[in-house]
């Protein structure tokens, strides 16, 4: 790969939203306080920016600095009706409503006691929706109807925009003039100045392993790229891997005019768009419907001279036909993609023998331990190295999830849900992946916190006997007291495992301990079915 000839640890340029590489310009700062502002109570926020300034690595940043007692509920497909939108956000936030063709009243009501009871639980609620300028103005309206669920001191429910700039010509409307005047805090996301994309880059290639000084953008260079992109991040992140790829195909460490024409060329023609000659479109658009003409004339001229035969009327295209025609499709092309969480967790549960009936996200009586976390790319995935259930967003933008149960040269291993392995070429799986992961490990009998020196109890004791079974020797290091030999040889471990060698055996060195002795399973590296 071009970047391992960088020295770099990963792709320093790829569009997939990952926050280690959200460059914090002032704005973006900015940006991500009016964000925070708005979750502790600030009633409406909106954020605008142009397509590939940023904003969803900014959303993913800001769930990752939720404040505590904090639920948060996320809509990405904002065309829906009224009554579909208020249940997205009731089964977003696990609120209880009639399933049988629900109204927008009873949404309303499930929603707003949904909104007391967590109140009375002291959490917060935050509504976000992603791509606000496609919303309806009457779901706009709900919308803001929604903020009128209030106690007599606080309002239940806290709202985030996110959207393209046309979501500020779509609020100016009088008609939702009610609306704007509730938004508290407005942010819009402007394009990197040349000093800004300097920095983006720089920022960037630090965060993917390259030193300063071997930095293969010149300032000559980045200015010409801040020119071509507009300044737009997506924009440079583009330009940028195209170059690097160049120079690893001619063998080259510095990017120059002719490296850079030459990813100019391969990127999006958005970007030379600009640079084509006024006439040549009124040029082809002539020479289009003068095509389209000759057609018609050759199908009506067959037409005439083809028997007639009764020719049946056409039915009219509905949401749910189209819906469904596209669902069929998805599912035939992506196997892999599982609707329901639950049975997601089970297949992944089964790689530890656990019965279909056993999950132990719903039940602690399970022996084992299930938990979720963020994982940012395919290395720290492979770093894990254990069957994990990936958070997906697929394109029609629902929320679905994928079993992993390997990794190797040829791409992800994925189990379907009948249970057979499918292999997914990783570029075709990364831009659905959402950085969540859930995964379980065999806690052990009385493991209650990490182990130190001069811990005692049964879970002291079954460290030091693991490590005896590990070194195949007769009698373990100690008994039921932790001591220093026990305490050295987890340091041992540790730094064979490339963990933090410290001697405390915590959840990350049981676990890969659990992998090492085969208690846990691990991904594997091909397909065994």
């Amino acid at each position: 790969m071009y970047h391992q000839y960088f020295g770099l640890t990963e792709p320093a340029f790829s569009i997939a939203v990952n926050p280690r590489y959200l460059y914090m310009s002032k704005q973006h700062k900015d940006a991500l306080a009016h964000l925070l502002y708005g979750v502790r109570g600030g009633g409406f926020v909106l954020l605008t920016g142009e397509v590939g300034t940023g904003k969803t690595t900014i959303i993913r940043s800001l769930l990752e600095q939720l404040p505590e007692k904090t639920d948060i509920a996320m809509v990405f497909n904002p065309m829906a009706a009224v009554p579909e939108m208020l249940a997205m956000i009731c089964d977003e936030l696990g609120a209880d409503y009639p399933k049988d063709n629900p109204s927008v009243k009873a949404l309303t009501d499930a929603l707003h006691h949904y909104l007391l009871e967590n109140h009375r639980r002291g959490h917060s609620t935050v509504l976000l929706i992603d791509e606000a300028q496609l919303l309806p103005p009457e779901s706009l309206e709900q919308i803001r109807l929604l903020t009128n669920l209030e106690t007599d001191t606080q309002k239940l429910l806290q709202i985030i925009l996110v959207g393209q700039p046309e979501l500020n010509t779509l609020l100016a409307q009088p008609r939702l003039r009610q609306l704007a005047q509730r938004i508290t805090a407005r942010f819009h996301l402007n394009p990197l100045t040349y000093s800004e994309t300097q920095a983006y880059i720089g920022h960037r290639l630090q965060v993917a392993g390259l030193s300063a000084d071997r930095n293969p953008f010149s300032p000559q260079v980045i200015r010409k790229i801040h020119k071509l992109s507009g300044g737009i991040p997506r924009r440079i992140n583009i330009l940028c891997e195209r170059a690097l790829v160049g120079l690893y195909g001619h063998n080259k460490t510095r990017v120059d005019g002719n490296i850079l024409r030459m990813a100019q060329k391969e990127v999006a023609g958005n970007l030379e768009q600009k640079n084509r000659r006024p006439w040549l479109w009124p040029t082809l658009a002539t020479i289009l419907v003068i095509l389209l003409a000759a057609a018609i004339l050759v199908w009506m001229l067959s037409a005439k001279n083809t028997p007639s035969e009764p020719v049946p009327a056409p039915i009219a295209p509905t949401e749910s036909t189209s819906e469904s025609s596209r669902a069929a499709i998805n599912d035939a092309q992506t196997d892999f993609i599982i609707r329901r969480l639950n049975e997601a967790q089970t297949l992944m549960l089964a790689r530890f023998g656990a019965s279909g009936n056993v999950n132990c996200w719903q039940s602690k009586n399970t022996g084992l331990e299930c938990e979720t976390t963020r994982l940012m790319t395919w290395q720290d995935l492979s770093n894990f190295n254990r069957p994990v259930v990936l958070t997906l967003t697929t394109p029609e933008r629902f929320t679905a999830y994928a079993v992993l149960v390997g990794l190797s040269e040829q791409g992800a291993h994925l189990l379907s849900a009948n249970g057979k392995t499918l292999v997914v070429a990783q570029t075709a799986l990364g831009p659905m992946w959402t950085g969540q992961v859930q995964y379980a490990w065999q806690r052990p009998q009385g493991y209650a916190d990490a182990l130190t020196v001069n811990d005692t109890g049964p879970a002291v004791a079954w460290l030091a006997q693991q490590f005896a079974q590990l070194d195949q020797q007769a009698e373990p290091l100690a008994s039921d007291r932790y001591n220093q030999p026990l305490a050295q040889r987890v340091k041992l471990f540790q730094r064979s495992q490339n963990l933090k060698a410290d001697g405390i055996a915590g959840q990350q060195t049981i676990m890969r301990l659990n992998q090492v002795l085969g208690i846990d399973p691990v991904l594997s590296e091909k397909d065994t079915d």
